[in-house]
């Protein structure tokens, strides 16, 4: 084992703060995806042990959709939206009964919290979620998350609670996260193939290189092992190290036993303005770049000016954030931008100074200042 992993592992035996996603499929049983009542009680006493020994704990849980898929008369997920929209508003309130009435068994209280993606696109009311879920721990609450999905819509959706539990993991300040799937650890190749082995250790995205990620194979979820592994790359982002594995396996996972995965954080973690633009934004759209400005963003850690850029795609507004793009198409940055979509196309490939001189100094600015650039 690398020599970091020991050290990373205690770390969750110790640590103040963890959070906990558990996903659809370690929580329905096979038949009309329906909750299963057991390894739901089975993960509420793990936890609740957990916080009874002084530990704060946040879950991050998926299955309101899957829940509701038998009460609905369902067979299966639904793929249209407006299904899930309503398998979800029968699920979650199924679902959150459930972790209520468990919980109070062990004398807890739960809060409810749901987010659309929209609430940590904005930086107002990403500040406002992290001081929720500050006095939530704070009052010895032990908060509950899902994604809104009863009114979230396509085109502001987190897509699977890996990344939103990433996210909350950074608002949370957490000390680690734990993401639970229905395989016990990520594997070199499908897991159900023969001469596959499982990937104990994840030191940096290099470690990775070749290997085939794919899905879980549920029929209840909607997240793969792709959406996993990015989770801990956001986590890692913050400083968060993560450990993949299964619902059997999480106890092990809390106490720092050699189960799962285990991805290492950064060294050195982001600052938390510029991960907030990084992850927790939705590019409205993207510029494309010549080399010399990729090189000036990624290498030197320069503001975009208006020369390097070749092409606007996507309709946004003044501080907007978008994607920055190599000549490839590789997004290589992201951040906030001074100008809108119908501005900014005859700015393209100038001079701020030939700008400002044409047509005044509102024009010798950045297109996005290197304080609101984050380099993926």
């Amino acid at each position: 084992m690398p020599s970091r992993a020991p050290a990373l592992r205690r770390a969750f035996a110790d640590a103040r703060r963890v959070v906990v996603k558990v996903g659809s499929s370690s929580l329905t049983s096979s038949a009309g995806g329906a909750i299963d009542m057991l390894a739901v009680s089975r993960l509420v006493d793990l936890l609740a042990r957990r916080r009874l020994d002084g530990h704060q704990v946040v879950l991050v849980s998926s299955g309101a959709i899957a829940a509701g898929i038998g009460p609905l008369g369902l067979k299966k997920r639904p793929r249209d939206l407006a299904t899930q929209q309503a398998a979800a508003s029968v699920g979650q309130g199924a679902l959150i009964a459930a972790y209520q009435h468990l919980f109070g068994i062990y004398g807890l209280t739960t809060g409810q919290v749901l987010l659309t993606a929209d609430d940590v696109t904005r930086r107002a009311h990403y500040t406002n979620a992290q001081r929720t879920l500050e006095k939530l721990l704070e009052l010895g609450i032990v908060p509950i998350v899902n994604e809104n999905d009863t009114v979230a819509t396509h085109e502001i959706r987190f897509g699977d609670n890996d990344r939103l539990a990433a996210l909350v993991a950074d608002l949370a300040g957490a000390d680690g996260l734990v993401l639970l799937t229905d395989v016990d650890a990520l594997y070199d190749g499908p897991p159900s193939q023969e001469g596959t082995q499982p990937i104990p250790f994840v030191g940096s995205p290099e470690d990775l290189a070749g290997v085939l990620i794919g899905g879980t194979g549920s029929h209840v979820g909607s997240g793969g092992m792709a959406t996993k592994v990015e989770a801990a790359g956001i986590a890692g982002a913050a400083g968060i190290p993560t450990v993949l594995t299964s619902l059997p396996q999480a106890r092990g996972a809390l106490v720092g036993d050699e189960v799962g995965t285990l991805f290492a954080p950064v060294d050195a973690a982001r600052a938390s303005r510029k991960r907030w633009i990084a992850f927790a934004t939705t590019p409205r759209g993207r510029l494309l770049l010549d080399e010399g400005a990729v090189e000036a963003v990624t290498v030197r850690r320069k503001s975009l000016l208006p020369a390097g850029i070749t092409a606007v795609q996507g309709r946004f507004t003044e501080r907007d954030p978008v994607d920055v793009c190599a000549p490839d198409g590789r997004v290589v940055a992201r951040g906030l931008v001074n100008y809108s979509s119908s501005d900014l196309p005859r700015l393209l490939g100038r001079s701020t100074k030939d700008l400002a001189r044409e047509l005044g100094g509102h024009y010798e600015r950045e297109v996005i200042h290197r304080d609101d650039l984050a380099v993926l």
